[in-house]
């Protein structure tokens, strides 16, 4: 006869164990001896391995009973049954792996590979950091509500970025994102900008280029105040850009007559 401790080591498995399983009602609990102590005989050892072979191979406790009672045909269905339970769990375990890799990835885990790799060639070109983290967050709304678009618009980024003129402009604008709204270098920028606006809008104009993916009201006044939120100048920016004919940020459009301010000397 074997105390408890001689039972969990021919096992394979602690005390701690096997109380555990007596307290489920897997292995039964034997009475205490004359000397107060529970002693188990070998068919309590032959029932613990079979417990403990099941519970490695992974079923579920509450069904151990099950398999343990089952006959041949019967346990190789309950078998199959939690194979496929095993097969389920691997899959949703993988899924969570894959979201861990992408939370180590940083960007990637809300934007896809088009934008982290835009984001990366603005670092490489020299772009400030405060203006790729508003690009990235900017991004991270796009995608969530155009994400059919997303691809079409990112290559259009990945053009603009490329050309010569219009990346100057876009860094000169990072440099200034901690100005003041009084800022003397802000009339001039905005001067830029809005010639840039009006020779790309005449040239869309002439090739007769339609919005293929035009950005909900909602979405544009998102992005607009994460612009706004972001860079102390961007109203005073924006206020500029209005005199000179145009408004808005996101989706850039020519002031309607009468709308317009008084332009500044």
């Amino acid at each position: 006869m074997l105390t408890i401790g001689q039972l969990a080591a021919y096992a394979g498995v602690s005390v701690r164990t096997v109380r555990h399983y007596h307290a489920k009602g897997l292995l039964p609990e034997p009475d205490r001896d004359h000397s107060g102590y529970r002693r188990y005989d070998a068919a309590a050892v032959v029932e613990l391995v079979r417990i403990r072979v099941l519970a490695d191979a992974g079923v579920p406790l509450s069904r151990v009973q099950e398999l343990l009672a089952a006959g041949g045909e019967e346990f190789a269905e309950a078998v199959r049954d939690v194979d496929r339970r095993l097969r389920a769990e691997i899959r949703e375990r993988q899924l969570h792996r894959e979201r861990i890799a992408r939370l180590a990835a940083g960007e990637s885990l809300a934007l896809p590979p088009e934008t982290v790799a835009y984001l990366d060639r603005m670092r490489e070109l020299g772009f400030r950091e405060r203006l790729v983290e508003v690009e990235r967050d900017s991004w991270i709304l796009i995608a969530a509500q155009m994400p059919e678009a997303t691809a079409d618009l990112m290559a259009i980024k990945h053009a603009q970025i490329e050309n010569e003129p219009l990346r100057r402009l876009y860094l000169d604008v990072g440099d200034l994102a901690d100005c003041a709204a009084d800022d003397p270098r802000l009339p001039e920028l905005a001067d830029r900008v809005a010639a840039f606006i009006e020779a790309a809008a005449a040239e869309a104009e002439a090739a007769e280029v339609q919005d293929e993916h035009p950005i909900s009201p909602e979405l544009v006044e998102l992005l607009d105040t994460t612009f706004l939120e972001s860079f102390p100048c961007a109203p005073r920016l924006l206020e500029l850009l209005e005199e000179r004919g145009w408004t808005g940020w996101t989706d850039i459009r020519r002031v309607e007559p009468g709308q317009s301010t008084p332009a500044t000397p």
